[in-house]
């Protein structure tokens, strides 16, 4: 009996240090396919009661940016990465075949076409299913962004790499994107 106890303890004890029915991604590209795919599979693993953790690093943060907030007291650097770099998710490029701009026009057109979410419904959606947006505060230093200049979203926090890293290794799904 007591041989029957240990093995289901040990069992038990496997069970609370499984991992979370939680995915993880690390949404690090600027590209316009790419923060789509990031947000469409988010959406779904969303819509079947996963948690959604969404990391946005490096040109990443392109598509966080609100297109009518800006900054105060920034260094040169900084305000030639905010000029440089878009300013919101609908002015991301495509990552292949973006042809001067028109490669975004024509895909948003075929997704409207098609009845997809166009990419602000999706960040929409997004918040009302409950997931995380989490701001790399490391890349934000280096681009010189401030907090101020990010989108209006209901789950958006910053943080550093190590809280992904811990989020990751909880996490049944880790995504590089």
């Amino acid at each position: 009996m007591q041989e029957q106890l240990d093995k289901l303890k040990k069992r038990v004890e496997k069970l609370e240090n499984a991992r979370k029915d939680q995915l993880s991604m690390a949404v690090v590209s600027g590209d316009l396919d790419k923060v789509m795919a990031s947000m469409i599979i988010g959406i779904a693993a969303a819509a079947m009661d996963t948690k959604v953790k969404m990391f946005f690093s490096f040109w990443a943060l392109s598509a966080l940016r609100d297109k009518k907030k800006s900054a105060k007291g920034k260094n040169f650097i900084s305000k030639m990465f905010g000029i440089m770099l878009p300013k919101g998710k609908n002015a991301l490029k495509l990552s292949n075949m973006n042809m001067l701009g028109m490669g975004p026009v024509m895909i948003k057109h075929l997704m409207k076409k098609n009845n997809v979410l166009s990419l602000d419904d999706m960040f929409k959606t997004a918040g009302e299913l409950g997931i995380e947006i989490i701001v790399c505060e490391m890349s934000m230093g280096l681009m010189g962004f401030k907090k101020e200049e990010f989108i209006d979203y209901p789950h958006l926090s910053f943080a550093g790499a190590a809280t992904f890293v811990a989020d990751a290794g909880e996490s049944a799904a880790q995504l590089f994107i």
